[in-house]
């Protein structure tokens, strides 16, 4: 696993079993869940899974960049930043909603891109649903840049979704685009399109 990772006003570590409840507030408030891939847990029981399920394998393995986002000034999780080990490096992240609008998600992310470059990751990739710009503007703000948009049927929750794909060339490779998404796509559009 990836070192623990400071920035002026974060801590990035793993998650642990006592962060259940941390977890557990983070990923049930149905309005931050609208745009993640789960249903809202709503248990500490069904928090404790995930986190099993989730990150205890990650961990175990050494593989992949899971982090708890924190404050500097505790060790309270207040969102995650995960990016994938393999192809096609998909960067992901959520906060819990009262830290949304500080430039939280954003600091967090340049964290683990940077050392995701550091540890020669050759590129990485974010997709977000067109509904949520919000999160396409971080994607923008750590300088990645728009490929394409595409449309899936979004699992577990079963319902058409259009994302958009930004990628980001961490090894000087710039004519690389990630196609996965489009070839398995049932309509794709290579503008930027509006919701």
């Amino acid at each position: 696993m990836h070192p623990t990772l400071y920035t002026k006003r974060l801590y990035l570590r793993r998650f642990t079993p006592a962060d259940t409840k941390a977890l557990l507030d983070i990923l049930s408030d149905p309005v931050v869940n609208r745009f993640l891939p789960w249903f809202p847990l709503t248990t500490l029981a069904e928090a404790e899974a995930f986190y099993t399920h989730r990150y205890a394998p990650l961990y175990q393995l050494g593989k992949g960049y899971a982090y708890a986002v924190c404050l500097a000034e505790n060790s309270v999780p207040v969102g995650y930043v995960n990016l994938s080990p393999e192809e096609p490096y998909d960067l992901g992240y959520g906060l819990s909603r009262a830290y949304w609008g500080r430039g939280i998600a954003t600091e967090a992310a340049r964290a683990v891109v940077a050392q995701a470059r550091r540890d020669g990751v050759p590129y990485l990739t974010a997709t977000h649903d067109v509904n949520n710009p919000a999160s396409g503007r971080v994607m923008e703000r750590l300088g990645m840049t728009y490929q394409y948009a595409y449309q899936e049927l979004w699992q577990p929750k079963n319902r058409p979704v259009v994302f958009r794909l930004y990628q980001m060339d961490l090894d000087g490779n710039h004519h690389r685009t990630y196609l996965g998404y489009a070839e398995n796509s049932p309509q794709v559009w290579w503008k930027k399109i509006e919701p």
